[in-house]
């Protein structure tokens, strides 16, 4: 195969190098098109490399908790925040502003739920912020307050707003984390953050401008940017909509978030994790209408009796099957038994015509994508049990999630073809073997652009 600058030029066993070119050896390796990504939070996973574990599997009880919050307070310098991610209920319950104090009371502690969708702060952390006299999402408690009016710690859908609180401190390591992902293959990514300002994309334009993130960028941004033109260097994706299953919005409200974005042009791609949020998002496109590429994201429960609407309106469906691996055992412990056999449902879907594309929302589940592939595949939790046998997919088809272009995930795999982009993924060895256990695939060369990143 040749490359000249960012394109394959020729493919065949005739090809031959011309004097001045760059040779790399296969050594017998397949060669396939590079991973996509296509829902990711990149500074959410860059700041969690510098984060205090906070969760299963490596925090299962508050002992646990307690000694991975002290190590970060003994090791930081004064007045330094703990920023801690990962926690579940299951570790020590329900936590407030007092049960952090009773961990770590001298220095301002955060602690995000494994969701992503809640900050728990200490009394310092509260008391420095002045949360209790700060008011956040008039028209819905993104600050949850007691009955005598003061916070209880916990912050619910605060993310932009919290963070325009906090002090500043250094941008996290957007190039590591380029590092990490050029060696599992990956090429492009979807970062799929609801933005809501060009600050907060801020760090990703400079780290694709510098080459510290060589990938490819394709941002969503919230319904705030929606009309714009996007920053240098990244591209739009869709319009990313939240359906919080804490405040659900009004129908009405819904299809007017539906209806501006698709007037500028863009299609939505609309978070989905429960029942109720899918049949309301559904309710929205029968009510607004749907453009061809509009997503559902998550689609964690998805009941076999939408599929017609979900085909009906040509919407594609974006999955975590990592979820199943490193979260299954708890879904089968918590979640509805009515919804069990829904979990992230991915063969009966692609059965169906409808389109299905893979992810690994890291931080939220591992960065690596040929996890999620193997899952895919195996459909089996940490303890070897099994979600929806009937959703795995064969390892050839659960690569193909990772290899739609960013305009049509879920749609037809790219291929090494003369003509084609050269954004390329290398392995060590043949695809057939590496699919055997996806797990321990290792990749020798990663290629963006034509460029070598690994």
């Amino acid at each position: 195969m040749r490359v000249q600058g960012a394109t394959v030029t020729e493919v065949g066993p005739s090809v031959r190098p011309s004097p001045d070119a760059a040779v790399i050896d296969g050594g017998g390796g397949a060669l396939i098109p590079g991973l996509h990504d296509h829902h990711i939070h990149l500074l959410a996973t860059a700041a969690a490399a510098r984060s205090v574990v906070a969760g299963p599997p490596e925090v299962r009880d508050e002992r646990a908790l307690a000694a991975a919050l002290r190590r970060a307070d003994a090791a930081l310098a004064p007045g330094a925040w703990i920023r801690a991610v990962g926690y579940h209920e299951s570790v020590a319950g329900d936590i407030d502003r007092h049960d952090l104090d009773r961990l770590v009371p001298r220095r301002p502690v955060r602690v995000q739920h494994r969701s992503g969708a809640r900050w728990v702060l200490n009394s310092v952390a509260v008391d420095s912020l002045g949360l209790d006299h700060q008011d956040h999402h008039a028209d819905r408690s993104g600050i949850e307050r007691d009955a005598a009016g003061r916070t209880t710690g916990r912050l619910h859908r605060a993310d932009d707003w919290l963070r325009h609180l906090l002090p500043r401190e250094d941008p996290p390591d957007l190039a590591a984390l380029g590092r990490r992902l050029a060696r599992f293959g990956v090429t492009a990514v979807t970062d799929t953050t609801p933005y809501t300002t060009f600050e907060d994309l801020a760090p990703l334009t400079d780290a694709v401008a510098s080459g510290a993130l060589p990938q490819h960028v394709v941002v969503t941004g919230g319904p705030e940017l929606a009309g714009s033109d996007p920053p240098a260097g990244l591209s739009w994706g869709p319009v990313k909509i939240v359906i919080d299953d804490g405040a659900y919005p009004s129908l009405d409200d819904l299809c007017d978030r539906f209806t501006a974005a698709h007037r500028h042009g863009r299609r939505v791609a609309v978070h989905c994790v429960t029942r109720v949020a899918l049949v309301l998002a559904l309710a929205a496109w029968d009510e607004a209408g749907s453009r061809p590429g509009d997503r559902i994201e998550h689609g964690a429960v998805i009941p076999d009796d939408q599929y017609d609407r979900i085909a009906r309106h040509g919407l594609t469906v974006v999955t975590q099957p990592g979820f199943v691996a490193e979260r299954g055992d708890d879904h089968l412990r918590d979640v509805d038994p009515d919804d069990r056999p829904h979990l992230y449902p991915c063969a009966s879907l692609i059965d169906r015509g409808i389109a299905v594309a893979g992810s690994t929302d890291a931080p939220y589940t591992h960065l690596d994508p040929w996890r999620a592939v193997d899952a895919a595949r195996t459909r089996t939790t940490a303890t070897g049990a099994t979600v929806g046998a009937r959703e795995a997919v064969g390892a050839r088809r659960a690569l193909d999630l990772f290899l739609g272009s960013a305009d049509a995930p879920g749609g037809p795999p790219r291929s090494v073809t003369a003509g084609s982009p050269a954004d390329l993924c290398l392995l060590t060895v043949p695809l057939d073997d590496a699919l055997r256990n996806p797990r321990e695939v290792r990749v020798a060369a990663t290629v963006v652009d034509g460029r070598i990143v690994r």
